[in-house]
């Protein structure tokens, strides 16, 4: 086997084994590689601690630790073959790009903006990998490099302006479905009367807020499964939304059949918690069962050929 030295990293080439092309080893690092490493952590490590604590231990951001481990699982596996794309990429244009994210990742560190932190500290390494490595390099790592993002929070108001709709029609199809089976229950604005109980609408909805959650394993597992069928895998990612609203939609049913049975502190302590497994339990699942039904759609989409 032929090795090509490329910069500061040895890449070895593939070797074609029974029409597979056999993975390459990762390259062996420079001094001044690892420096640039040292550096990063250097960097991210007091964003990273933030957005662990800010971020991670909240239902809505609950995903970071996984995917952080998963992501950088996909980085581990396809940068060695990636990096046999490497070219210069475009100084000023990079350089460019590099220094506005630090200077916005600098201006959100001292507000304490940790949402405008994590990005601008996310583009900023972007930046430098395009500068280290060019864009081919970036294309051929774009869904680890894209699926990463997820790992940092995104805007509160931009959640909100976003999912305040979805959680207010989905609260309204729970009232009058229950209202059809007979239960004593209405609504009014934000509110959900049933018996003598009043839940809030976003109380009842929070779970929607795990969306982002439930996009990104569902996206890794179609991304790692049918990876090679682009086609079939565009047609199941576009499910994962309404799959998500689905089974917030069950949740909230969840929570109002457990107040009207139990009562408001029962809903709100561990069965609040309980109703938000279900409810990702139903997303993934329901992807699950989706893929194995699809399987002659798949076929087809594949060129006849399962993946």
């Amino acid at each position: 086997m032929n090795n090509e030295a490329v910069g500061t990293w040895k890449v070895a080439d593939r070797e074609p084994v029974r029409g597979r092309a056999r993975p390459v080893k990762w390259p062996k690092l420079s001094a001044a590689a690892w420096l640039l490493i040292v550096g990063i952590v250097a960097l991210a490590l007091p964003t990273m601690l933030t957005v662990a604590k800010v971020s991670w231990s909240t239902e809505q951001g609950g995903h970071g630790p996984l995917v952080l481990a998963t992501g950088a699982w996909l980085l581990w596996r396809e940068v060695p073959a990636a990096l046999r794309l490497r070219s210069a990429g475009n100084a000023l244009l990079g350089g460019a790009f590099v220094a506005l994210c630090l200077i916005a990742y600098l201006v959100a560190r001292i507000t304490g903006i940790i949402e405008i932190e994590g990005f601008a500290l996310y583009g900023a390494l972007l930046g430098a990998g395009y500068l280290l490595f060019g864009g081919a390099v970036l294309r051929e790592l774009w869904f680890p490099l894209f699926y990463l993002g997820f790992i940092f929070p995104p805007p509160d108001q931009a959640v909100t302006i976003i999912t305040q709709p979805i959680k207010i029609a989905i609260s309204e199809q729970a009232v009058n479905l229950l209202y059809a089976l007979g239960y004593p229950i209405g609504s009014s604005g934000v509110s959900i009367q049933i018996a003598q109980y009043d839940l809030l609408v976003a109380a009842a909805c929070a779970g929607l807020n795990s969306i982002i959650s439930l996009t990104a394993i569902c996206l890794f597992y179609v991304y790692v499964r049918h990876r090679a069928n682009w086609r079939y895998a565009a047609l199941l990612m576009l499910t994962i939304v309404p799959i998500a609203v689905f089974a917030n939609f069950v949740r909230v049913i969840l929570l109002i059949l457990i107040t009207y049975y139990f009562g408001d502190a029962a809903a709100q302590g561990f069965a609040h918690d309980f109703a938000g497994l279900v409810m990702f339990l139903i997303s993934v699942l329901t992807i699950f069962a989706l893929d194995g039904l699809a399987t002659p759609l798949r076929r087809a989409l594949g060129n006849g050929h399962d993946d």
